[in-house]
């Protein structure tokens, strides 16, 4: 693959460190990708993404098909250049949207899936759509993705092992007709990367990952683990299920996992790629991450509180401006409130995965992990 590498550069344990290098640059592993679903971080420009020392972006494939259309950021010069963003972007299938949001406002899912793909109607005029795995891969490849995800079937969390087995099938087969197109492709091209699914059921990761990993793809990420409602000990029995499959000479993605505990333990078992709304989330609603908890700046204690969000944080929300004050933009619904809670928490994500990085070089993860576990996990 001419546009994409991986080089595992240390390990301490199964935690390890590496370099991802795409069409557009290089990326240090493991690795935060705050999420620009439709072309940007809410409230945030991509201008202030890269000051802050972002890597790498997670666009979606879902929203930006249905608006403005992927035609038209194609005509555009991409979405690299519509954004106005320089380094890598990952985008994701749109298949978790499909079928989240096909049921909004409805008691039953309005997404329909077949055998060549899943028919939906969108979320914003009830109009209807179909994503085949090839239309998909066309979509990503329109973006100018640096990262592709394939269409897969991603059952709830309370799916039957039956219904499981179906989602592990399917997956396989559309990652096969989506392996066809990429490779028919032949223009400068993103990395297309594999799904394995198979909930917490070891023989079906297994199947899952058997039946995708004879067609070579670029990475793997981990699927129904986050987005799916499982809960903490399902996600670990999945990730325990699926990491000792992958290989290490490839990028291991775990997908929709944002809480900075759930990260040090994944890190922990050897992933190397994160994604998550939840840092940018919580900051709309006044919560905010340091390396001693997390602060919800609407509680009262804070109405006379001079101190910035973390002492030790150099975004310009902290160099500049008070708990006190930021509390009050909230309270009066002023948008500069968020947007500073927002680059607070992206730039903490940063300095975390920094973090993680540095313990890895030095030898002692499992010691940093630990006392991050004690400060955070304390009560402000």
């Amino acid at each position: 693959m001419k546009n994409f590498s991986f080089k595992v550069i240390k390990n301490e344990g199964n935690a390890r460190i590496g370099v991802i290098n795409t069409l557009h640059g290089a990326i240090e592993t493991p690795v935060f990708m705050p999420v620009a679903t439709r072309g940007s971080i809410k409230t945030m420009s991509s201008i202030e993404a890269k000051e802050l020392g972002t890597q790498i972006l997670l666009g979606n494939t879902y929203h930006l098909y249905l608006k403005p259309g992927d035609e038209i950021i194609a005509k555009l010069g991409g979405l690299h250049r519509f954004m106005n963003w320089t380094g890598p972007i990952l985008t994701d299938s749109g298949g978790y949207q499909v079928f989240s949001l096909s049921s909004v406002n409805s008691k039953k899912s309005l997404a329909k899936i077949k055998e060549d793909g899943v028919e939906f109607k969108s979320y914003l005029d009830g109009s209807k759509h179909f994503f085949s795995p090839q239309k998909v891969i066309e979509i990503q490849i329109n973006l100018g993705s640096d990262i592709m995800m394939p269409l897969d079937v991603c059952p709830s969390a309370n799916a039957s092992k039956f219904e499981i087995a179906e989602a592990v099938r399917l997956t396989s087969e559309w990652f096969v007709e989506s392996s066809k197109i990429y490779k028919k492709i032949k223009r400068p091209k993103g990395v297309l990367f594999a799904i394995v699914q198979g909930g917490t059921h070891k023989d079906l990761r297994k199947q899952s990952f058997l039946d995708l990993a004879k067609h070579n793809p670029g990475g793997f990420a981990i699927g129904g683990v986050a987005n799916a409602g499982e809960s903490k000990s399902k996600q670990q029995k999945a990730l325990q299920a699926t990491i000792p499959l992958l290989p290490k000479d490839k990028p291991r993605y775990l997908m929709g996992v944002g809480e900075p505990i759930d990260i040090l333990d994944a890190v922990s078992c050897g992933v190397d790629m994160f994604d998550c709304v939840l840092p940018t989330r919580v900051a709309r609603n006044g919560t905010v991450f340091t390396f001693n908890g997390r602060l919800n700046l609407n509680n009262a204690k804070y109405k006379l509180d001079n101190k910035p969000i973390d002492d030790n944080c150099d975004c310009v929300s902290c160099q500049n401006y008070s708990r006190a004050y930021i509390r009050h933009l909230i309270n009066v619904d002023e948008i500069l409130g968020i947007r500073l809670t927002t680059i607070h928490n992206i730039r903490f994500m940063i300095r975390f995965m920094d973090s993680i990085r540095a313990a890895i070089k030095k030898d002692n993860f499992d010691e940093f992990k630990n006392n991050f576990l004690l400060k955070f996990n304390q009560k402000f």
